[in-house]
């Protein structure tokens, strides 16, 4: 099977699934403490889901995609010719908070691909 055709099993979710708000909180929590990432996560939970470009995402924050053979991708791989949706990612503090195995399936699979996501503010920016 190419990507392309693959490429037409990337569904997304509306919304961010609840867990993953915990799993971007306890990341965050190795970067800036427990308290900071608990807001962090907070303020995520109130914004609304955007789109942008895979390929886009990866550069902003630094990453490199995670090859196919990475088991978190192949996990949501799995996931997605089974007919499932993926939940959103969250970008906080100019990082992927979570769903970094996500983005880079997406990005396998079409790097020009919107990706829909949760981007928070820069610590400065939040009161």
């Amino acid at each position: 099977m190419s990507t392309e055709e693959v490429s037409q099993y990337l569904q997304w979710k509306k919304d961010v699934a609840g867990h993953d708000y915990a799993a971007a909180s306890s990341y965050l929590s190795i970067r800036f403490g427990q308290p900071r990432a608990d807001e962090i996560a907070a303020q995520l939970r109130k914004l609304p889901v955007i789109t942008r470009r895979a390929n886009d995402i990866l550069r902003a924050t630094g990453r490199d995609p995670l090859p196919l053979s990475d088991p978190g991708v192949l996990k949501d791989l799995k996931k997605l010719l089974s007919g499932q949706k993926l939940s959103p990612i969250l970008l906080a503090e100019a990082d992927i908070a979570d769903g970094y195995h996500r983005l880079s399936l997406a990005y396998a699979l079409d790097p020009y691909g919107l990706v829909p996501l949760k981007l928070g503010t820069p610590a400065s920016d939040l009161p």
